[in-house]
């Protein structure tokens, strides 16, 4: 029975040991894991933090985008008034027909046009015509507007106006230029972000399913070691028991030879001191 116990014992022992290997290096996966996983969500919470950074850079710049689109209409309206007032003083004036802004526009075009392209001589006659006709057209009309103070002071008023407009409207399509650069950086961070938090996630699952292994194994360490104090336990009481039974096999030894003794002793014989003290272990004595 002992040496099956024994037997049984070093088996728990290097079945232990090999738990607690393995668990140990469960645990140290684990361990590289759960940092991997911290790692990524530190770099995470920093990356939404640069998106909502971006979220409120695009805002700022929208509000611009806002306000200067109010003050540019509003300008515009003014404008349009103006103009009203010179399409009535022109119809009152008999002035009707295209601008000079419009007829000097379609003259630089022509021209630009007889200029860079190769025509045919009765493409090239027909456009001379049509530049010769503007022309007559431009300098009557300029005739026709500084004869009319009126109407002259009106236009420049309008463009002053339609410019002070252009400027905000250039001003807002920077700041809307700016708002959409943000907004990209924005939604491109964000997807960063939630590529990140799923590799987060994935690093997070693997660490749960190490470190339950790593549980199983200590479970099976644990085990394993109140199996071996058990049968510790169970040899010592053995080993006691064995004691235990050579003493009292001795002691009626020792009795035997006392009452032998005793009976000399009453009978006479001298006993030697040895003899007199197994009498006092026997208690005969």
């Amino acid at each position: 029975m002992m040496k099956e116990l024994n037997t049984k014992k070093q088996d728990l022992k290097s079945a232990s040991e090999d738990y607690k290997e393995k668990r140990n290096a469960l645990n140290a996966e684990a361990s590289t894991l759960a940092a991997k996983r911290n790692d990524l969500n530190k770099s995470t919470k920093e990356l939404i933090n640069e998106a909502q950074e971006y979220k409120k850079l695009r805002d700022e710049n929208n509000e611009q985008v806002k306000e200067n689109k109010a003050k540019r209409d509003e300008i515009n309206a003014k404008a349009n008034e103006v103009f009203a007032k010179v399409d009535a003083l022109r119809a009152a004036s008999n002035l009707t027909g295209p601008s000079i802004k419009d007829i000097r526009k379609e003259i630089d075009r022509l021209e630009f046009t007889q200029q860079t392209e190769v025509l045919t001589p009765a493409k090239e006659k027909d456009l001379v015509s049509k530049i010769t006709e503007l022309q007559k057209q431009y300098v009557v009309k300029k005739d026709q507007l500084e004869s009319n103070t009126e109407l002259k002071n009106l236009l420049d008023e309008a463009q002053a106006i339609r410019d002070e407009a252009s400027e905000f409207h250039n001003v807002l399509s920077e700041y809307a230029q700016k708002a959409q650069e943000y907004h990209d950086k924005m939604i491109s961070t964000f997807k960063e972000a939630d590529k990140m938090r799923a590799e987060s996630d994935a690093a997070h699952k693997q660490f749960v399913e190490f470190q339950e292994k790593a549980d199983e194994q200590h479970k099976l360490f644990i085990s394993a070691q109140k199996e071996i104090r058990d049968i510790d336990k169970e040899v010592r009481k053995m080993r006691k028991g064995e004691t235990d039974g050579k003493k009292v096999a001795s002691m009626e030894d020792v009795r035997k030879d006392a009452a032998e003794l005793f009976e000399k002793f009453k009978s006479g014989e001298k006993l030697t001191t040895e003899n007199l003290m197994t009498l006092q272990k026997s208690g005969m004595l």
